[in-house]
C-alpha cells in the first residue's frame, strides 16, 4: 500500500434498526408478492425504525462504532458531515443534534443533500476540509428514516425502501484505505423524476399538502432507472479516466443499494464482472445515504477487501445527482 499521508478511513461502523419487515409482511397491507419485489428489485427485507427512534439515533450507532473501530478518541474529531434527506427535523442540523449526543468539542457540523450519493459526497467535502489543514479527523455518516417520507400506500415505492446508518473516520494518515479521488455532477433538469413535493418553502406544510399525501416520496421509476445506469457508468468511466485506470483493473464496487438490476445493467456496461459488486440490498432495500457506507462497512468486516486492492464505490440519488470514489484498500 502507498506509504504517503493522505486523506485514508480510519474507521468504519454501521447501524440498522432491529424491526426486520420482510416482503411477506407487505403483501398483507398493499398489494404485492414477495416474488413480484424479489423479481423486481432483489430485496426480500428491510429495516424499520420505530416511531420514537430518529435520524440522528441511527448515526449514533453507526458512529460509535466507527469511532469504535479506530481506536481514535472522540475528543479529537473536529469536523462532522451528516449525509441524510430525512433529518430529525428541518434545523438545526442532524449533525449538530450528532455532535451532542456523541460528547463531541463544539466542532464543525452540518448537514449535506444530495440524496443517495449524499455520503459519497461528503467524503469529498471532507477530504477538500482535511487538504485545508483547517481540520484533522472527520466523521463522515450517512444516515437515513426513510420510513419516515414512505407512503405506505403506494406498492411501487414502499417495497424499496429500509432504514439504517453508515459512518465512516477520515483523516490524514500512513495506512487504512485510501481516498484516491472523487467524481462527482448532477443535473437539475427534471427534479420531479425522483422529490418529495411538499414541506419546502415552494409547497409549506398545509391541510392541503397532507390530503394529497405531498409529504412523501415521489418517484418515476422506468426513467430513474434509465439515468441511475447512465451516470453511474459516465461517473465511473470519468474516475477511472481521470486516473489513467482501466475497468479491467477494478478488484471492487460498491454501488447504491437501489435495485439489483441497475447494478447488473451497470457491470454489463462497464464490461467488469457481476461478482465484484457487493451488494446487501437483498436484506437492506434501498437506504438512500447510508446506503454506500453500510455496505461499505458490512464489506470491510466480511473480510473482502486485500490490502491493495482497487475499488470504486459509484452513486446516484436525487437531483438527479451522482458520485463515484476511488479508494486504494
Amino acid at each position: 500500500m502507498n506509504s504517503s499521508c493522505t486523506t485514508r478511513i480510519l474507521g468504519l461502523g454501521s447501524h440498522v434498526p432491529s424491526l426486520v419487515v420482510d416482503n411477506q409482511s407487505l403483501s398483507k397491507s398493499v398489494e404485492t408478492s414477495d416474488e413480484w419485489i424479489l423479481s423486481r428489485t432483489g430485496i426480500r427485507e428491510r429495516r424499520i425504525a420505530n416511531e420514537d427512534e430518529s435520524t440522528s439515533d441511527l448515526a449514533l450507532g453507526a458512529a460509535q462504532q466507527a469511532l469504535s473501530s479506530s481506536g481514535i478518541s472522540p475528543s479529537r474529531i473536529d469536523l462532522v458531515i451528516v449525509a441524510t434527506i430525512t433529518p430529525d427535523m428541518a434545523f438545526p442540523s442532524t449533525a449538530c443534534l450528532l455532535q451532542h449526543k456523541l460528547g463531541l468539542r463544539k466542532v464543525a457540523s452540518f448537514d449535506l443533500e444530495a440524496a443517495c450519493s449524499g455520503f459519497l459526497y461528503a467524503l469529498d467535502v471532507a477530504d477538500a476540509m482535511l487538504a485545508s489543514g483547517r481540520y484533522n479527523i472527520a466523521l463522515v455518516v450517512g444516515a437515513e428514516k426513510m420510513s419516515s417520507i414512505i407512503d405506505w400506500e403506494d406498492r411501487t415505492t414502499c417495497v424499496l425502501f429500509g432504514d439504517g446508518a453508515g459512518a465512516a473516520v477520515v483523516g490524514k494518515s500512513r495506512e487504512g484505505p485510501q481516498l484516491l479521488g472523487f467524481r462527482c455532477g448532477a443535473d437539475g433538469a427534471n427534479p420531479e423524476l425522483l422529490y418529495q413535493p411538499a414541506g419546502g418553502s415552494k409547497s409549506p406544510a398545509c391541510s392541503a399538502t397532507l390530503e394529497s399525501r405531498g409529504h412523501y416520496l415521489k418517484m418515476n421509476g422506468r426513467e430513474i432507472f434509465k439515468s441511475a445506469v447512465r451516470v453511474m457508468e459516465m461517473a465511473t468511466r470519468e474516475l477511472l479516466e481521470q486516473h489513467e485506470l482501466e475497468a479491467s483493473q477494478v478488484d471492487h464496487v460498491i454501488p447504491h443499494q437501489a435495485n439489483v438490476r441497475i447494478v447488473e445493467s451497470l457491470a454489463n456496461r462497464l464490461e467488469i464482472p457481476l461478482e465484484k459488486f457487493y451488494c446487501n440490498l437483498e436484506h437492506h432495500g434501498n437506504t438512500s445515504a447510508a446506503s454506500i457506507p453500510l455496505a461499505l462497512d458490512e464489506a470491510s468486516k466480511q473480510g473482502i477487501f486485500k490490502q491493495g486492492e482497487l475499488g470504486v464505490l459509484v452513486a446516484f440519488g436525487a437531483g438527479l445527482t451522482w458520485s463515484a470514489t476511488l479508494v486504494r484498500f
